[in-house]
């Protein structure tokens, strides 16, 4: 498997709308970081599972789409797209670029930086 592979899976996770999927896709000792939001930096699976979970009762019909990616060894630069629904019938944007490290096939570290688009006033 290439780290490449790594996002694919992940896109596929989160399309999926399965919490577990998308905890899948990272190792038990996974690290993030969130630079524009230091204290929602943790580490481990186990709160990538809690995220999601709260990520899809929030947006149900999330869609994700990785626009483009850069490689370099076992880094990879990339940014998405996701967009859905809110439970309140909002529309619901998130955008930003995802940098990410993968070990035996899984995410191991990332910089996060997708972050939510608010709604255009009309």
């Amino acid at each position: 498997m290439q780290p490449i592979d790594a996002v694919g899976r992940l896109r596929e996770a989160i399309n999926s709308h399965s919490a577990q999927r998308v905890a899948d896709c990272f190792t038990a000792d996974y690290r993030a970081e969130v630079p524009h939001r230091p204290t929602d930096s943790f580490t481990g699976r186990g709160r990538v599972l809690a995220n999601w979970t709260l990520i899809f009762t929030r947006v149900p019909d999330l869609q994700a789409r990785v626009v483009r990616t850069a490689v370099s060894g076992s880094e990879i630069w990339s940014e998405w797209e996701m967009s859905g629904t809110s439970l309140e019938g909002l529309p619901a944007l998130m955008v930003g670029p995802v940098v990410m490290t993968v070990r035996d096939g899984r995410i191991d570290w990332t910089r996060f930086y997708v972050s939510p688009v608010p709604p255009l006033s009309s």
